[in-house]
């Protein structure tokens, strides 16, 4: 395993604690009465960060879910170019998504955003998924040029 895939290994899964744990305390809180004000707006934070990090470890690693009713069936020059395929779209859909991140990124840039109860920033948030969705954009790319063995 890199140090990079054990990296965003680590920070999803303590994204995903600290989302079990605040939603857990939240939920046993209103039971008791008393409340844990700004859950919500934590838990979404976390997911986000659990959220880019799982995407960007499927995309390094290759294992993104493929229809593999029609890859097994396929000769392999039909095959790699099938992959090729996939990537090069999967590649055209996040320069979408990452022209959709900078416009916004750069559009609210200086405004206040921030969540309703706690204030926290959503500008860390932009900038992460910005960084996400670059990483799989190069990883993409990666796979368009040098296509692993499937």
């Amino acid at each position: 395993m890199s140090a990079l895939h054990r990296f965003l290994v680590l920070v999803g899964g303590a994204a995903l604690l600290v989302a079990v744990g605040v939603d857990t305390s939240a939920m046993a809180g209103r039971h008791l009465r008393l409340p844990l004000l700004g859950s919500i707006e934590i838990v979404q934070f976390a997911v986000l960060i659990a959220g880019a990090s799982a995407l960007l470890i499927a995309t390094l690693a290759g294992v993104h879910a493929r229809v593999h009713l029609l890859l097994d069936r396929a000769p392999p020059r039909l095959r790699a170019a099938m992959h090729r395929l996939n990537a090069v779209s999967a590649s055209l859909l996040v320069v979408a998504l990452i022209i959709g991140s900078v416009w916004l990124l750069t559009d609210l840039w200086y405004g206040q955003e921030e969540s309703e109860l706690l204030k926290l920033p959503y500008r860390p948030l932009r900038v992460i998924t910005l960084l996400a969705l670059l990483g799989m954009l190069w990883a993409f790319l990666l796979q368009l040029w040098r296509p692993r063995a499937r």
